[in-house]
């Protein structure tokens, strides 16, 4: 398998939820849920905390991983993509001359993600796949229960199906944003979405949990407090 960058994204700024990369969740930071995964796996010297923030920076360096750099401004801002980050993260190692075959994406936004769940992923890596990437079941089905509206104003089915109950439909899944575990040669090409060869690591609703909104965020204490 060869050699693995693990990236955890982290900027200052976030829209739903202020600050939330450095936001004590359960009477920790919220970065410190990944950055401890990553440490249960990895040496320091192979996570790269990718942040503009000098706090985040901070809480990283406290916990024994270095921060070689700040992310520049233009990598940090609402409309910055993960695929310009990632390429930036991987360009920094090569240049100082530290070249991965492979890159674990690890978002701070799913703490409910556990090391387990990693490693389980990981071992569904071999040659040829560009990306194994965590799901859960899709909580609405498209060839069920997805509508759209036409011409005329009136909704209709999604996809055209003759289905007349859900059990029938086939069963669907989304990204819950928890682990990408990517070959950095295919990312070199394309960007994630753009990926073909894609093996899903499925993981139920709980452990999916993912941090985008303030019902989100109380949810997520809950169940860690509760030791869910």
């Amino acid at each position: 398998m060869g050699k693995t960058l693990i990236v955890i994204p982290a900027r200052g700024g976030s829209k739903g939820i202020p600050h939330k990369n450095r936001r004590s969740l359960a009477g920790r930071p919220l970065i410190a849920y990944s950055i401890q995964t990553a440490l249960d796996i990895a040496t320091p010297d192979d996570i790269c905390i990718s942040t503009d923030d000098p706090e985040i920076a901070q809480i990283a360096e406290d916990m024994g991983v270095k921060v070689p750099f700040l992310r520049p401004a233009e990598l940090a801002s609402d409309t910055a993509g993960s695929y310009e980050v990632l390429l930036h993260a991987v360009n920094f190692y090569e240049q100082m001359g530290r070249h991965y075959d492979t890159l674990l994406l690890l978002q701070p936004t799913s703490p409910l993600r556990t090391t387990q769940h990693v490693r389980e992923a990981i071992e569904l890596y071999k040659q040829g796949i560009d990306m194994v990437v965590s799901v859960q079941p899709a909580k609405t089905n498209p060839f069920y229960n997805c509508f759209k509206e036409n011409a005329e104003g009136y909704i209709e089915p999604l996809l055209a199906n003759n289905l007349t109950r859900r059990q029938d439909a086939p069963t669907v899944y989304e990204y819950n944003g928890a682990i990408y575990f990517i070959n950095i040669e295919s990312l070199k090409k394309m960007p994630l979405g753009k990926m073909k060869h894609i093996v899903k690591y499925v993981m139920d609703d709980i452990s999916s949990v993912d941090l985008d909104t303030q019902l989100d965020w109380q949810i997520a204490e809950f169940l860690l407090k509760n030791n869910q």
